[in-house]
């Protein structure tokens, strides 16, 4: 079975940082374009950032560019979003998800790890 374990998150002021991981198996990992995706609370499902297979290629919504980036390591299978200048709105459960950029019907994503941004 396709199991995501995402892990990493926790409290942190504005301007904080934080690494989240997510450990992947029961798939194959480096045949599988990945993204991360979060929920605010009250809000919807948006996509944050997605890199390809091979890790080659990235990319990210406009309001999280040029302050996180998703890498992978395709030895450990594990993914990973390194998250820096956080605000407050960046306050969600994140969750990383076998899925590229856009997506149609359904698609595998873990539990998800919350991330909450305050002073």
């Amino acid at each position: 079975d396709v199991q995501l374990v995402e892990s990493g998150g926790g409290l942190v002021q504005p301007g904080g940082s934080l690494r989240l991981s997510c450990a992947a198996s029961g798939f194959i990992f480096n045949t599988a374009r990945l993204s991360w995706v979060r929920q605010a609370p009250g809000k919807e499902l948006e996509w944050v950032s997605t890199i390809t297979e091979d890790g080659s290629r990235t990319y990210y919504s406009d309001f999280v560019k040029g302050r996180f980036t998703i890498s992978r390591d395709n030895t450990e299978n594990m993914l990973y979003l390194q998250l820096n200048s956080l605000t407050t709105e960046d306050t969600a459960m994140y969750y990383c998800a076998i899925r590229g950029r856009y997506v149609s019907g359904d698609y595998s994503r873990g539990q998800g790890t919350q991330v909450t941004v305050s002073s």
